[in-house]
């Protein structure tokens, strides 16, 4: 409950010291535009943070910054539909690639400080998979070295002959 009376006061406030500034009419029409440019930004750019998702998920690649975008994205669209100033300003910011960059990189610092265990899964995550055993002991090697013994097969319709 404190936190939407804080909030309550802080918009009231913006919205004074806007009005008193400019006058009530401009305004009127900064919320109006920022909230139409705020609309306009979330559809295009979480279409783009949809795409960049499905294009990571296609090459197999770990897709925590496309998630975290989207993420930022869609708390940037759910500002915007907040009414007041300050939550169109702090969407707007969210909806901004470089502002969103910013943040983050500050988001996923706080989280691996917190689990240290998601900085090596990010940092493993950027080198190629590769799919094996791992065998307890020596392996038995010898000297001499490894021969396949088998024959070719023909495929039909094969190019390579």
């Amino acid at each position: 409950m404190p936190f939407v009376l804080l909030y309550l006061v802080v918009e009231i406030v913006a919205l004074v010291a806007l009005g008193s500034t400019i006058g009530v009419g401009w305004t009127l029409l900064v919320l109006l535009v920022g909230s139409l440019l705020g609309l306009w930004l979330a559809r295009r750019e979480g279409v783009l943070a949809a795409q960049a998702i499905a294009r990571a998920v296609t090459d197999r690649k770990v897709a925590h910054v496309e998630l975290t975008d989207g993420l930022l994205v869609a708390a940037g669209g759910v500002l915007l539909f907040v009414p007041g100033l300050v939550t169109d300003v702090a969407g707007l910011l969210l909806l901004l690639p470089p502002s969103r960059a910013l943040i983050r990189r500050r988001l996923v610092r706080a989280a691996e400080e917190r689990a240290p265990e998601l900085r090596t899964a990010r940092i493993r995550a950027r080198g190629p998979v590769v799919e094996g055993e791992v065998l307890d002991g020596q392996a038995n090697r010898t000297s001499a070295p490894l021969v396949i013994d088998g024959s070719t097969v023909q495929v039909p319709g094969d190019l390579a002959r």
